[in-house]
């Protein structure tokens, strides 16, 4: 890999996630940046050439094929984002085995199965609501905790078939340390084997007790030429879908409430009618995407990507955080959360045939968990002083620590 330029080091603490996408723009539409264990890797900044890359056939995501760092045993099971490489699923699979395996997991987001969930997201908020609404009035809540993490979990537990609760608590631990790309060597270890333990334990209770839930569905599905997921590709796809099921949802609905409250005059349009919730979703999405970074993907051949070449075996690094608010795209006021914005364009549920397939049901969650919200407690405001908001430590996941939210009025139930 040509490194005659510095590669910008990423900090995997994710502390100041749009001053380092800034920093990345500035050295142009495709920069050298390094990850965590001095692992050297194209960002891709600009929209427009990221959407060409991530369906461009000499673009992989899978590194036994065509990483050599990964392929020479260079990268270890201790490096901080070995579960994102590591697995057999379909986010590392390339060409006919991203097809077939994407074929499978497909039959769990269909249109007809997502609208069939609205009525169970609806009771859920609406359980999560009475709840916040018997806290004294004043008194500060981490909506992040109380609210965003609650419904994306459920859901996606429910879906999947995971119904011991302590299960659901494990599952959600061990997600939270996937994305913590500041974790330790002992601690990405042991995540990655307690991640498999755990949905091998769910899979062998869906043999012996299938019922009606994406899990046994899995189980069971065979493509029409026979083939069926082997044992490592069902374990490492539920763990893809499970993990994404809930965390990126978490972020949106986290990062949608937090503009709102410290954008006073966007949530009048909203409550004028002037702007819809669709609208909340969409420019939430551009300006806060709650996938920042996304690693890895591979150039099997050279590439000419705007002015630079990605060499063969090069890692390349989608800055979807950055894309967002690429002035290119979005002009000079590209940082500023406008729900008047008429080109809301985002990549934040990646493009083409690597679109994300929960991007229904993630935007079905946040359409019925934002207005219940802000309609029940309209003088909803900031629990704490903006610059105490800590992001979550992770250069991947977008999102805040703690939301600490103070709900006026919230006693009485009246908002």
């Amino acid at each position: 890999m040509d490194t005659t330029t510095r590669p910008l080091v990423i900090d995997p603490s994710g502390s100041d996630i749009h001053g380092e996408a800034a920093r990345i723009r500035e050295r142009g539409p495709v920069a050298l940046v390094e990850l965590p264990g001095e692992v050297v890797a194209w960002a891709v900044s600009d929209a427009t050439l990221l959407k060409e890359l991530l369906t461009d056939p000499r673009v992989s995501k899978d590194p036994r094929q065509h990483w050599p760092a990964w392929i020479n045993g260079e990268i270890t099971p201790e490096w901080p984002l070995f579960t994102w490489v590591a697995v057999t699923n379909m986010f590392t699979a390339y060409g006919a085995d991203h097809r077939r395996l994407r074929k499978l997991v497909a039959t769990a987001f269909t249109a007809r199965r997502t609208a069939a969930l609205r009525p169970r997201i609806e009771e859920l908020t609406a359980g999560l609501i009475e709840k916040l609404a018997a806290v004294p009035a004043g008194e500060v809540v981490d909506l992040r905790e109380e609210y965003c993490y609650p419904i994306p979990i459920q859901v996606i537990c429910e879906l999947f078939g995971v119904e011991d609760e302590k299960m659901r608590e494990k599952f959600r631990t061990l997600v939270d340390s996937i994305f913590n790309t500041t974790a330790d060597a002992e601690e990405v270890a042991a995540t990655f084997e307690g991640i498999h333990v755990l949905l091998t334990e769910l899979v062998a209770l869906k043999r012996r007790e299938p019922a009606d839930d994406m899990t046994s569905l899995l189980i069971a599905a065979r493509e029409e030429d026979g083939s069926r997921l082997t044992e490592p590709e069902l374990i490492d796809t539920l763990l893809l879908v499970i993990s994404a099921g809930h965390e990126t949802t978490v972020n949106l609905l986290d990062n949608a409430i937090h503009l709102l409250l410290t954008h006073p005059e966007q949530r009048a349009l909203v409550r004028e009618g002037k702007a819809s919730w669709s609208d909340v979703i969409e420019e939430a999405l551009r300006v806060e995407s709650p996938v920042a970074s996304l690693p890895l993907r591979y150039a099997v051949e050279d590439i000419r990507a705007g002015d630079v070449t990605i060499k063969k075996g090069d890692a390349i690094l989608a800055a979807y955080a950055a894309a967002g608010r690429n002035p290119a795209l979005h002009g000079a006021d590209a940082d500023r959360f406008d729900l008047t914005r008429v080109n809301k364009e985002h990549l934040a549920f990646g493009h083409g045939v690597h679109h994300c397939l929960g991007a229904p049901l993630a935007r079905l969650e946040a359409e019925i968990a934002l207005p219940a919200l802000f309609e029940r407690f309209p003088d909803l405001e900031l629990g704490c002083a903006e610059d105490e908001l800590r992001p979550v430590a992770s250069f991947i996941s977008n999102g805040h620590r703690a939301l600490p939210a103070r709900i006026h009025g919230a006693g009485n139930g009246t908002g």
